[in-house]
């Protein structure tokens, strides 16, 4: 199936407009989520790789390794197709706590010979009451197979001293939907957003939001959600240590490392003129450092899912041998095809028998 998409739909698919071809992407895994036995089908043959057992993390049972990062169902549309492509968790958002239309067009911008992907998308959604809504219909009565996870990000408008009433908004929300949460501080495309990351705003903003959490947790006599960090590619080790010391003061269950890039390795400073944020193989060394320099300051204490570049199997390897305890990935499934997901769980999963 790999095959046949990257010769014959992927080169139909990047004729379109990149907008424009994500938009037939949503709609085709809208079908396929809706057609329930036919994912049950798919469920069984993609989902689990032979011989393996699920990975446990948060509290909760992953049925494999690699998960569908933030970005590509942004309002909670197609998730439920997630599973039948073999992916063992989804993430939806960037979901903001008012609707917003996102930056200009064009705002997406592929890469093929570099593999890589830049957008600047800002964060484009219907906003949390409306994703609430559509999850909580989509969720009536319905067992998920895999988890799902949100990402949070600011609404533009909310001035940054206002960002934790924004995200808590947000929070409240969407909680109830939520097997974990993403806070997101590190897209480069909404102005000011990554000084969240900085120390006059990040302990405040989790505060907030572990207060919420642990207060909604007492009170419907439940377990605390994961909270997770997604943090960018383009901070110093020195800051990654002083973020590492702020989420485990205030009950942060994990990292994700990492967000797009705002840099230009070697000469795609030369050959890449959009602004916005790098995805795809460029980004992949970064990742990986990120990964391995966060799993060695915590002694490997603190869970890392791993996300940046993840192309192929072998990718994917280097992600987990740096210390992730989890893949996501977004720019390998657009170059890679609809079952992707499935391939990398396959490699991961004879990757992890070599080791052993």
């Amino acid at each position: 199936m790999g095959v046949i998409y990257r010769n014959l739909i992927r080169p139909f698919l990047f004729r379109l407009d990149p907008e424009d071809a994500h938009e037939r992407g949503i709609a085709s895994l809208q079908l396929l989520g809706g057609l329930s036995p036919v994912c049950r089908v798919l469920e069984h043959f993609n989902l689990r790789p032979t011989n393996t057992q699920p990975v446990e993390l948060f509290g909760l049972k992953f049925p494999n390794c690699v998960g569908l990062a933030a970005g590509m169902d942004k309002d909670g549309r197609c998730w439920q197709a997630a599973a039948a492509l073999g992916f063992g968790h989804v993430e939806v958002g960037t979901v903001t706590g008012q609707k917003q239309p996102g930056n200009d067009r064009p705002r997406v911008f592929r890469y093929p010979k570099e593999e890589a992907l830049i957008n600047r998308m800002g964060f484009n959604n219907e906003g949390a009451e409306a994703m609430a809504a559509r999850l909580k219909k989509a969720l009536r009565g319905h067992q998920r197979p895999i988890p799902l996870g949100i990402n949070l990000g600011k609404s533009k408008i909310v001035p940054i001293e206002k960002a934790s009433e924004d995200y808590l908004f947000s929070f409240n929300q969407l909680a109830p939907y939520a097997d974990y949460v993403t806070i997101n501080i590190s897209s480069p495309n909404t102005p000011n957003l990554r000084q969240l990351q900085n120390k006059e705003h990040l302990p405040e903003l989790l505060r907030v939001l572990n207060d919420a959490n642990h207060g909604r947790a007492r009170k419907l006599g439940v377990r605390p959600i994961p909270l997770l960090l997604k943090i960018a590619p383009d901070i110093s080790f020195a800051e990654i240590d002083r973020l590492l010391g702020t989420c485990l003061e205030f009950g942060i269950s994990g990292i994700i490392a990492t967000n797009t890039t705002i840099s230009r390795p070697g000469m795609l400073a030369i050959d890449l003129h959009e602004t916005g944020g790098l995805s795809g193989r460029p980004l992949h060394h970064r990742s990986v450092e990120m990964v391995h320099y966060i799993a060695r300051a915590t002694g490997g204490n603190f869970p890392i899912i791993g996300c940046g570049g993840i192309m192929d199997g072998v990718d994917a390897g280097r992600m987990m041998d740096a210390g992730a305890s989890l893949v996501q990935l977004y720019t390998g499934f657009i170059y890679g095809g609809p079952f992707f997901a499935k391939e990398v769980a396959h490699a991961l999963s004879a990757h992890h028998s070599k080791v052993m």
